[in-house]
Order: C-alpha cells, then structure tokens, then sequence
C-alpha cells in the first residue's frame, strides 16, 4: 500500500472496472501515466490520450491500453481519438480529464495575457472540448466525468495567477456538469490532488515563489494515491456518493484505504 511521507496518505483499494471503456487525457506521465497502468490492472479497456508522442512502454506492459496521439485544444486531434475509441470499444464509460498546464507561473503582472489565455485553452476549454466529444457515448453507458483537480481552485497561490483562476473556472465547470448532465444520468466529480511528485511539481519547484514549491521533493506525495482515488471514481461505489466536489484527502478515501490494510 503506497502512503504518501509528509501527508500521511495511503492508495484507495482499486474497483473492479472489468468491461468498462476509460479515456485518460495528460496520460504521457505523472499521474495520468500511473492512472492509465492501474485502470489497466483494474480491467478496463483504457484509452490513454497523450500529447506530442506516444509512450510505448505502457502499451507493451498493458496489452488492454490504447495509446492516442491526443491534444485536448485541437478539436480535430479530439475527433480523431473519440472514433477511435468508437470503434475499438463501441462505448465509453469513463472520461477522465488530466490533462493540464501551470505556465506560465509569475505574478500578475508579470505573466503575457495569451499565455494566461493558453492554460485556460488546456485546463478549461480542453476540458470543454472533451466533455462535449465524448457526451454521447457517456450518455448511453450512464458514465462518469472525472476531472482532476487541486487546492488552488479555491486558494489564492503567489504566482499561481494562470493555473488558480483556470482551474476555480474548471471546478465551477464540474458544478455545472453535475447540474445539468446529472438528471441525464452523467455523473460529474472533481477531485483535489494535494502536491505529488511529478514533472509539473518540478516547475513549481524551479519557481519558487509559494510554500507549495518549498517542499523537498522526497515529501511529496506519490503518483499512485491520487491516481487510485480517480481509479476508484471510475468504479461502481462511487456512484452512490452525492457530492461532485471531493478531495484525495477527505476522511472518506482515507478511512477506505487504512480499512484495506488491516
């Protein structure tokens, strides 16, 4: 059981996700990378979207993952990786959105106002986008969004002016995809990531600018907790919670994890 050093946060149980047709967005690294290795495990036929070049490695390893060359702002990489999944699976279950930017990271008045315009193309728009594509397949499966989240959607960070205010908009967005895609049966969930040793904790590192980027490397959080609690979004409990706003370290998630270890 993975535990995090400094948050004292352990992976949720994995589902049985045997039949179901999952697309993780931002799955070339990190936490999508991980997601994408234990929707595989958990027995779903998985669709791993990756940007600029595919990672064959997680293929090769996971015979039931499809790699797609997926770029969440161009409609047309979007359209091309949804019929594929169209005609590989015929159904989609799951849309997760990871995919995500932080740059440019600077105080606000030091940030390019079309580069502030580019993460909100990538964290909100994209995620837009991707809603939008795979609505009617989610429609007929009676599916699930999971978009990932953080902290800062709700918590000004020095420095953070692009990826704060795009990612309060894409929280904002899940309300409102469990608002009116709820009654249709679609099911919507946000869910905060605390800070988990990857490539874009690198960037906030190199900045320096906030507590967050202060923290050793070492004490971050590991990639397969927070990917286990999207995992398990992805399964059959998690359709009997109300709640679309959610937390890998709400009580919930851990009191299920530290039950599955003893």
């Amino acid at each position: 059981m993975n535990a995090s050093k400094i948050f004292d946060l352990y992976a949720v149980p994995l589902p049985d996700l045997t039949g179901k047709s999952i697309l993780v967005t931002g799955a070339g690294r990190g936490i999508g990378l991980m997601l994408a290795g234990l929707l595989s495990k958990s027995g779903a036929q998985v669709f791993a979207g990756v940007k600029d070049g595919s990672p064959t490695e997680i293929a090769q390893e996971f015979p039931n993952v499809t790699v797609l060359d997926l770029d969440v702002t161009q409609p047309s990489s979007i359209a091309a990786a949804i019929q594929t999944v169209t005609e590989q699976a015929g159904k989609l279950d799951a849309l997760v959105n990871n995919a995500g930017s932080i740059s440019p990271i600077g105080h606000v008045d030091k940030i390019d106002s079309d580069a502030f315009g580019r993460v909100f193309d990538v964290n909100v728009v994209g995620m837009h986008r991707m809603i939008l594509a795979s609505l009617p397949m989610l429609e007929a499966s009676q599916g699930v969004i999971v978009n990932a989240g953080t902290g800062a959607a709700t918590t000004p960070m020095e420095g953070w002016t692009a990826y704060c205010s795009s990612k309060a908009a894409a929280r904002m967005l899940t309300q409102m995809c469990q608002k009116e895609l709820g009654p249709r049966g679609v099911q919507s969930f946000f869910i905060g990531i605390p800070p988990t040793d990857t490539a874009m904790q690198g960037e906030i590192r190199e900045a320096g600018l906030n507590d967050i980027s202060k923290i050793p490397q070492e004490q971050l959080v590991e990639p397969a907790i927070p990917a286990s609690v999207m995992a398990w979004l992805c399964g059959p409990d998690a359709r009997e919670l109300d709640e679309c706003l959610l937390d890998t370290r709400d009580a919930f998630f851990q009191d299920m994890a530290k039950a599955s270890m003893s």
